[in-house]
């Protein structure tokens, strides 16, 4: 019997989620790569130990950014590692239902689809992110209610208004959680002369990285080269220092959210204000993101349940009923 197998194709991190099974698999959606002979000789979680830290001859690569493929070749080998790691039956062609964002085009889509095909799947089907999104936080879409899903991911934040299983208007944003590691990272350099990378920027994020002040103010040391003299350096990073860097983020999401806002139909805008907006993705878990956003919009904000998980569980649902959740190929 083929597996049936949902996929949250992500910039930052590939999940994965069997049928009967749930979350099998949670990795970095990157791989490192010999440059002499071109092979890859790690993926995932054993990549992510390496970034940074290669010699010349070894590249790490996030074949994915913003939230598309941007090497098809890579993104292909990778998908199929990951496939073949969580199927039970080696010799299975598996069913795939795979997550895309709201704003991919055709050549994009074709992308997804052949990345999976030549990973092995019978069949791969897609759907919106945050119609996998809302599925995936046990919201009830087929109704003909308006639903506001804002789904903040590593590469992307996908925002649609949901009605009647799909997505009535929807808009997507280079803004999310790689973007807030990144502006982190800057700041550090201009404020306080430290180059540091990609990690300890992510790690300070998820430490004490904010966009509405804690009650009481979180440290958190960080380490990292000083750009005056090339030596190593520690010194201490206070969150309010974060808040203002953050915030002018978050301000593009929030903006982004009150124009697709406007571009719905008056009926579901009405639905909209009554229910507020339902937040997914690992971007919803920065601190504060949620008191933020409804402080500029002016409507109640929900973070989902394992908001991190969301789109892949989504994914799960909708295999049951994949004639009529994906396109098909």
């Amino acid at each position: 019997m083929n597996e049936e197998i949902g996929i949250d194709l992500g910039t930052a991190t590939v999940i994965i989620y069997m049928k009967n099974k749930g979350i099998v698999l949670r990795e970095p959606s990157i791989v490192a790569i010999d440059k002499k002979s071109n092979e890859i000789i790690a993926y995932g979680n054993s990549a992510k130990k390496m970034e940074g830290r290669t010699p010349n001859d070894i590249e790490t690569i996030r074949p994915l950014k913003d939230g598309v493929i941007s090497n098809f070749t890579i993104t292909s080998k990778m998908l199929k590692y990951f496939i073949k790691k969580v199927l039970t039956n080696k010799f299975s062609s598996p069913k795939i239902m795979v997550c895309v964002p709201s704003q991919i085009t055709e050549v994009e889509r074709r992308a997804v689809i052949d990345s999976c095909i030549e990973a092995g799947a019978k069949k791969v089907y897609l759907i919106e992110e945050p119609v996998a999104a809302a599925i995936g936080a046990g919201i009830e879409i087929q109704k003909p209610v308006g639903n506001l899903i804002v789904d903040i991911g590593g590469g992307t934040t996908d925002i649609a208004v949901v009605s009647i299983g799909g997505s009535v208007v929807s808009s997507s944003i280079n803004v999310a959680g790689n973007k807030f590691d990144e502006v982190i990272a800057k700041y550090i350099k201009q404020k306080h002369n430290l180059s540091i990378g990609k990690s300890t920027a992510e790690n300070l994020k998820i430490e004490i990285g904010n966009v509405f002040p804690y009650d009481k103010e979180k440290k958190a040391k960080v380490k990292g080269k000083n750009l005056k003299t090339g030596l190593p350096e520690s010194l201490e990073i206070g969150s309010n220092e974060l808040t203002n860097v953050l915030s002018e983020e978050c301000l593009k999401i929030a903006e982004e959210i009150k124009a697709t806002i406007e571009k719905a139909p008056p009926e579901l805008v009405e639905d909209i204000a009554k229910k507020g907006i339902y937040m997914t993705g690992g971007g919803s878990m920065l601190y504060g993101i949620d008191k933020f956003i409804s402080k500029n919009i002016g409507l109640k904000v929900m973070v989902a349940e394992d908001s991190i998980s969301c789109v892949a569980i989504g994914t799960e649902k909708a295999l049951e009923n994949m004639e009529k959740s994906g396109d098909k190929k």
